[in-house]
């Protein structure tokens, strides 16, 4: 099978076994604690729960789905054998049980039942479980039906290993067995334990992971029963890839083997699979609505397209190598997520490569004057100045026999991230105006509500006399539009609206919908601040927020927008004062 007949064919599968087929959801999470999506349980993280109703929003407990994947953990491992930045994930669920649902038994069965029709030998499976522990016990049952399936193979492995759930939160959670797949001899270390999990080779590989989620870590951090139980499988798509077309790693199947040839420098093997990874990912986070930028998900965006141009320039290609490459990688996927776009993919790769090479010409002027090794610090300063990664500043130092202090450099970065992060908290909790810093709440929602839901916070910065607010929105907002949210606003601000501080654990927090102004790492417990009718109830803001707000919405008076324009790339900014109390 190739690349797009093994993800059709598992779909089917699924399909054919009663189970509704779900379309992968963005790369943009709702939950704004992390980045991006990382795995295809997230889209059903309230329904597992139990918080929202699975039959009622999909007609059916039963899913499946192809979910498109970005990490960043790992990008400096990107060239290896099994690391990418964007990947899909595979998985199959059932959500709570009826007279319909199926638990283990039902998700073993149907596991080994797809894996064989792909033509995988069951006799070259193998399967780890949970081994238990003083608290919960062996998955007795889990093992019982593997051997009934003539499975012999099992390993015992511990929380670590084979336990899903969290490990400080609280959340559902339960058991595990993963079935990994023997791909021979000749991967192997020859050590007489080798076997999955082996620390010393890659001859066995973990294709499919099945969750039974049967428990509930509490708040006392004590396991109980689950009312609901769920299964949430999940299968690494280019890994299993890599082994249905015996290859030792999915960039030598037909998802990168095409892109890879067209680069063609045999002698660096490691910077074409960069390049083929990157190329790939930039193309699904411009296709996720994501434009470069210093912080956040654009800066990841950045970061790869830099890093693309970098290897290109290392390997020599020739000016716009990329364009092909993208070409090449669109047609691969157009068919599977027809939302992608060319023109602004080329669009936008173009502009950061201009600006990327004329940061390069700059900083290599300034590292060919460098005589002696130099610091860290020294290093850092070339990297904020001129955009210069750490990479490419030991290469040309490395020309030259000069070196700089590595261990330095890193604890300037994270010095900086320190400063960086006081500032926004500074920044975006209000600092020297309550009044105002309310304001960017209403102003938040009521873009949300005018122009659509896909409006995020991209900054905002608040003096004693006006409100600048940042956000995402692809095109100049209309004189109706303008007025149509100074209106809502002003009709808020007139309604006499309330505003609350709770203060609740984060978890919380985010499943009862509460927004966040940026994406920073939050505390265990955080502050709420809903704005909110009094009388009805009705919540018209709910954010995550550490700054200080009025209590009486009425003291703004009136909001007025003095101005609309362009921040950057698909970002508007918005300055507003709120007329009687504050002057431009």
């Amino acid at each position: 099978m190739n690349s797009n007949e093994l993800r059709r064919h598992f779909l089917d599968f699924f399909e054919s076994k009663g189970h509704k087929i779900v379309s992968s959801s963005s790369l943009l999470p709702t939950d704004p604690s992390v980045l991006f999506t990382t795995a295809g349980m997230q889209q059903f993280s309230l329904y597992l729960s139990g918080k929202k109703d699975v039959v009622a929003d999909f007609g059916n407990r039963h899913l499946a789905s192809c979910q498109k994947c970005f990490r960043t953990d790992d990008i400096e491992e990107i060239g290896d054998d099994t690391h990418h930045t964007f990947f899909e994930m595979l998985g199959n669920w059932s959500i709570g049980q009826d007279e319909s649902g199926y638990f283990k038994e039902g998700a073993i069965d149907y596991a080994l039942e797809f894996l064989e029709s792909i033509g995988l030998d069951k006799s070259r499976m193998h399967i780890t479980v949970f081994s238990g522990n003083e608290i919960i016990p062996k998955d007795e049952e889990a093992i019982n039906l593997w051997k009934q399936r003539g499975i012999t193979s099992i390993k015992e492995c511990d929380q670590k290993d084979n336990f899903w759930g969290p490990v400080s939160e609280t959340g559902p959670c339960g058991p595990c067995s993963e079935i990994h797949y023997d791909r021979g001899e000749s991967f192997g270390c020859g050590r007489a334990d080798c076997g999955p999990n082996c620390d010393y080779c890659k001859r066995y590989v973990e294709i499919w992971n099945l969750v039974f989620m049967q428990y509930f870590k509490n708040e006392a951090g004590e396991y109980e029963l689950l009312k609901q139980t769920n299964i949430d499988t999940g299968i690494g798509f280019e890994r299993l890839l890599s082994i249905i077309q015996e290859k030792n790693s999915a960039y030598e199947t037909d998802l990168f083997s095409d892109v890879i040839s067209k680069i063609s420098n045999k002698e660096d093997e490691v910077s074409c699979r960069i390049i083929a990874d990157h190329i790939r990912g930039i193309v699904f986070l411009v296709d996720a609505g994501i434009i470069p930028s210093n912080t956040g998900q654009g800066y990841i965006l950045r970061r790869l397209i830099r890093r693309t141009i970098r290897y290109g320039k290392m390997l020599e290609l020739q000016k716009d190598f990329w364009i092909p490459l993208v070409e090449l990688t669109i047609d691969k996927y157009k068919d599977v997520y027809k939302e992608i776009e060319r023109k602004e993919t080329y669009e936008i790769i173009k502009k950061e490569e201009e600006k990327f090479s004329l940061t390069l010409d700059r900083g290599l002027k300034i590292i060919n004057s460098i005589e002696n090794d130099i610091s860290g610090k020294e290093a850092f300063d070339i990297y904020q100045s001129y955009g210069f990664p750490l990479e490419m500043i030991k290469e040309e130092l490395g020309k030259k026999n000069l070196s700089l202090d590595e261990k330095e450099f890193q604890e300037e970065i994270k010095k900086h991230q320190e400063l960086s992060r006081a500032g926004a908290e500074k920044k975006f909790c209000g600092g020297s105006n309550p009044h105002l810093h309310t304001a960017t709440h209403l102003l938040h929602s009521a873009l949300r509500k005018v122009l659509g839901e896909g409006v995020q916070q991209m900054g905002s910065d608040i003096n004693d006399e006006r409100l600048r607010f940042d956000f995402s929105f692809e095109r100049k907002l209309t004189p109706e539009e303008i007025k149509e949210v100074e209106d809502l606003i002003n009709l808020k601000i007139k309604e006499g609206l309330i505003s609350k501080k709770e203060v609740m654990p984060l978890d919380e927090a985010l499943s009862s919908g509460a927004l966040s102004f940026f994406k920073e790492r939050y505390p265990e417990k955080v502050s709420v601040w809903t704005i909110y009718n009094k009388d009805s109830g009705e919540i018209f803001s709910k954010e995550i927020c550490g700054g200080e707000h009025i209590d009486d919405i009425s003291l703004l008076e009136s909001f007025k927008i003095i101005k609309e324009e362009s921040s950057s790339r698909g970002v508007r900014r918005i300055k507003a004062i709120c007329q009687g109390k504050y002057t431009i």
